[in-house]
């Protein structure tokens, strides 16, 4: 009964090992279930901070915007108006412990004025205009001077913390580089220095000789489970044509980007038939000094691994830095290609 359903598979963009245990999958449970609140969709909502016309925390007004709107958050994890620490204040323990100013930009990006459309409901000349933006925003703020890197991410759902249900995402620019990105261009130099290929190319080639964990896929783009998952319905969209960050794609690679997002999302509502809940974060270079090793892509990870069941992270995920996972790459792959979509 445990035979292809119980193993360890290497990482090679995290350098570490991802344990699977599908058998425990049908493990009774007590706890853990959780549902998302039942909402009646609306268009508007005036009590909304993020609908076109409606007043916003500090009193500024959005305006009455028809497509993709962006904002300066109101409550920024980091700000070019941080405020400035006295020398004193810098270094303590014999400099041993440090702090400096959360100097950045954090912006809010609202898809589209309708209050009820979530980015699988727009149609892909909609979330085309949205990938634009992500474009834009990607080469405005990699041409400010202390600007290291740009994070692209949405938490969608209850589930994962979204603050207001109005479809939006954030856009973090820091002076700073995210760890998880300086972890996975150090693993592709060594990479490179090892074998003289490049990580990115050798997992795609390796997704697409494959086959079994491909989700959807086009001319330009393609979206899978990768072979070392970590949750459940985990799934990667790469463009076919390697770039280090999103300043640098075509009108054509992002439109064949959004037709394989769109087909994702669309099979990830229609899985447990609820607007499903995911962290979706577009991982890309630092924009200074970009490594030609990097290939960007989109990645999702969402909670759920059965209807109202959450992979919560607990003991070998935040006490050991392992994931202990309770599918198989290749059967969550095979649930969501089952999906019928319009």
């Amino acid at each position: 009964m445990y035979e292809g359903k119980w193993e360890k598979r290497w990482h090679p963009l995290r350098g570490e090992w991802v344990v699977y245990a599908a058998h425990r999958n049908q493990r009774p449970w007590t706890t853990a279930s959780q549902t998302q609140t039942a909402l009646v969709p609306v268009s508007y909502d005036p009590g909304c901070y993020l609908c076109p016309g409606n007043s916003r925390i500090h009193g500024l007004v959005n305006p009455n915007y028809a497509g993709v709107y962006v904002f300066d958050n109101d409550h920024p994890v980091v700000s070019l108006h941080a405020p400035e620490l006295a020398p004193a204040e810098l270094a303590t323990g014999s400099s041993f412990y440090r702090r400096e100013r959360a100097l950045g930009l954090a912006r809010v990006l609202c898809y589209d004025p309708r209050h009820d459309l979530t980015l699988a409901e727009l149609s892909v000349a909609g979330i085309c205009q949205v990938f634009y933006e992500f474009r834009s925003q990607v080469q405005a703020l990699a041409a400010l001077p202390m600007i290291k890197s740009v994070l692209i991410f949405e938490n969608k759902g209850e589930l994962c913390g979204v603050s207001n249900p109005h479809p939006h995402c954030q856009i973090y620019a820091t002076d700073f580089d995210f760890a998880l990105i300086n972890k996975q261009v150090e693993l592709a130099a060594n990479y490179r220095e090892q074998t003289g290929d490049n990580i990115f190319a050798t997992i795609l080639a390796n997704e697409l000789a494959d086959g079994r964990r491909i989700v959807a896929e086009n001319a330009g783009a393609v979206a899978f489970v990768p072979f070392f998952a970590r949750y459940a319905y985990e799934v990667m969209i790469f463009p076919k044509k390697r770039h280090a960050t999103f300043s640098s794609l075509t009108d054509w690679e992002l439109e064949q980007l959004a037709e394989v997002y769109r087909e994702v999302t669309a099979r990830f509502d229609g899985l447990f038939g609820i607007k499903f809940p995911y962290v979706m974060t577009v991982q890309q270079a630092p924009v200074k000094g970009e490594p030609t090793e990097f290939h960007l892509y989109v990645h999702f990870q969402p909670p759920l691994r059965q209807p109202g069941l959450i992979k919560f992270l607990a003991g070998p995920e935040i006490g050991a830095g392992n994931f202990m996972a309770d599918t198989m790459p290749e059967d969550t792959a095979a649930d969501l290609r089952r999906v019928c979509i319009g």
